[in-house]
């Protein structure tokens, strides 16, 4: 037979070939993306107008943005949502919590995907007391040796073992383990001083000082943001400010940030925020005060001078900023009122001392009186101001929502006596709500380009060991309550500016990597949320309700939230700062 017998047949075949070839092609092309976000309004984190467009993610990157065909194996539609940056929250105490349950239910529902720890205290570096410390806490908490092997990833019927020293291989051994969002750290200036001094109400010797930055040093070569301090407790207060400089230099070689709980919040607010900027100045490192507030009514009006001397700061060249959380109320334990020299030596030594009636006489004599020295929250917020949250003992967790004055009125007591009863009883510092803020100045704050957003809490969920003891709402609302409360309803903040605040001011402060915006090549951390619904719903009397109207959540570009259920993924990563060498 001729090969150009039938040229018709040929011809078909030869051009079903190519269409076959042709459609293969526009199949791989077509679906060159894992996921596509359709429609959204897309908040890129610059602060800049919306638009309206598509959102293309490869892998753990952003792809593409804008309109284009490429379809992916996974298609979102997100017309009349905000599709914006994943959230950073500036000062997480998720350290714990995210061993106990990754998922990072309160926050990761908030749009929350990467959590930054580190004030004053952080899980790195150890010695072998302070590892010995950790674990007994973390057994404490938890309640069980086996439960917390297990938790360790180590036999249950293994005495359990902390399998971390450093800081860097805390941050590793979480992204091993598996959590939801990414994680970050400051180095706790409190942490390398216990290192180095213990406890001591004393100065940094010169050869406890350069050891002390060696561990700076080496944290930040691991993957530290800086140095965080928290000078209003004790025993990070003890440090100096020359010894404050000496380590924040260190951070500042290797383009890390100095971050500050600072030493008063109340009678010596101005003056702590100048020790700050002065260690910004003498340092070179940039320098962020955490949680910033002016405690106490007869000090609501110092906020004023203090946003003019952070301003005065920026516009010297000084890069000074800021982080809050929207609310009224702080969180902290009955330690924060009562002066520093009574918990020199750590909790053992505390706990003794107010064993002792003549000391117990002195300390609550002290406790009532409001000094430049002794920055007691219970003369800043008054006994009926202070909320009891948290209990370790049974027998007291009645007292779980109570104020301190109507404990007081109970026991036949002075609401300082019964503070002093209650750490005394309860083997801890008892966890505790003081309502000493200004809303007026919480507007004022947000209000401000250089504020960022923090929780100051765990990322918890409503169920479980959780439930036994009363967060603060901040716990399950912040980030919602700027977006619903602040944006939507007052309109204290634009949405745009809102999100920039949430996501990329940060980031560029915290000098990251790919992080922060949506851009092309950027990581694929995303929040998708619709700006009608999103809202808080914590409150201080009932703080276990989680916060709604976020949708979708990304991490790395791998689904965490969908729909508004979890994955059960658990994507996050240890995000270094920019000084890592590894």
């Amino acid at each position: 037979m001729s090969r150009h017998k039938y040229p018709f047949v040929l011809n078909v075949l030869a051009a079903l070939a190519v269409f076959a070839i042709a459609y293969t092609l526009y199949q791989a092309t077509a679906l060159r993306y894992d996921v596509v976000i359709r429609g959204g309004t897309i908040y890129d984190g610059s602060g800049g107008a919306p638009r309206v467009g598509d959102v293309a993610i490869s892998a753990d990157t952003i792809a593409a943005i804008g309109r284009f065909e490429g379809r992916g194996a996974l298609e979102i539609d997100a017309e009349g949502l905000a599709v914006a940056p994943g959230f950073i929250n500036m000062l997480s105490w998720a350290t714990e919590s995210l061993i106990v349950d990754g998922r990072s239910q309160s926050d990761l529902r908030q749009g929350v995907t990467l959590e930054i720890f580190g004030e004053g205290w952080s899980m790195g570096p150890l010695n072998e007391a302070m590892r010995a410390s950790q674990l007994n806490e973390l057994i404490d908490w938890v309640g069980s040796e086996g439960e917390v092997a297990r938790l360790l990833g180590q036999p249950e019927d293994a005495v359990p073992e902390l399998p971390w020293t450093t800081l860097g291989e805390y941050l590793s051994f979480l992204e091993r383990k598996g959590v939801a969002p990414n994680v970050a750290s400051f180095v706790g200036a409190t942490t390398v001083r216990i290192h180095e001094i213990g406890h001591a109400f004393r100065s940094a010797t010169p050869l406890e000082l350069d050891r002390m930055r060696a561990l700076v040093r080496q944290a930040m070569e691991e993957g530290a943001l800086g140095v965080g301090s928290s000078l209003i407790y004790a025993p990070a207060f003890y440090a100096d400010t020359a010894e404050l400089i000496a380590l924040a230099d260190v951070a500042a070689e290797y383009g890390g940030m100095y971050i500050s709980h600072i030493r008063s919040e109340g009678w010596q607010l101005v003056e702590a925020v100048d020790e700050l900027i002065a260690i910004a100045r003498a340092s070179g490192a940039a320098a962020e005060i955490y949680h910033l507030k002016a405690s106490g009514r007869t000090h609501w009006h110092k906020l004023d001078t203090v946003i003019a001397r952070v301003e005065a700061a920026r516009a010297e060249g000084l890069q000074v900023t800021a982080d809050v959380y929207p609310y009224i109320a702080s969180s902290t334990g009955l330690n924060a009122a009562m002066p520093l020299w009574v918990q020199e030596g750590g909790f053992g030594a505390w706990r003794a001392r107010m064993m002792d009636a003549g000391v117990a006489d002195r300390l609550e004599a002290e406790m009532m009186v409001g000094s430049d020295t002794s920055e007691s929250r219970l003369v800043l917020a008054g006994p009926e101001n202070v909320m009891l949250v948290d209990f370790r003992t049974d027998s007291l967790r009645h007292y779980i929502g109570m104020r301190l004055s109507e404990i007081a009125a109970r026991r036949g007591v002075t609401p300082a006596r019964a503070a002093i009863d209650l750490v005394v009883a309860d083997s801890s510092r008892v966890g505790a709500v003081y309502f000493m803020m200004s809303e007026d100045n919480v507007r004022k704050k947000l209000a401000l380009p250089w504020i960022s957003i923090d929780s100051d809490a765990a990322s918890i969920a409503p169920e479980g060991m959780f439930l036994r003891s009363n967060p603060h709402p901040r716990a399950y609302g912040a980030f919602a309550r700027v977006l619903g409360k602040y944006t939507r309803d007052e309109g204290v903040l634009t949405l745009h500016e809102a999100i920039r605040r949430l996501t990329l001011l940060p980031a560029t402060n915290l000098k990251l990597d790919r992080r922060g915006a949506l851009q092309v090549g950027y990581f694929a951390d995303l929040a998708i949320f619709d700006p009608v619904t999103i809202q808080d719903n914590a409150t201080f009397e009932e703080p276990h309700q989680l916060a709604t109207g976020m949708i979708h959540v990304f991490v790395n570009g791998t689904p965490a939230l969908l729909d508004g259920a979890l994955t059960g993924a658990l994507p996050g990563r240890f995000v270094r700062g920019p000084g890592a060498r590894q």
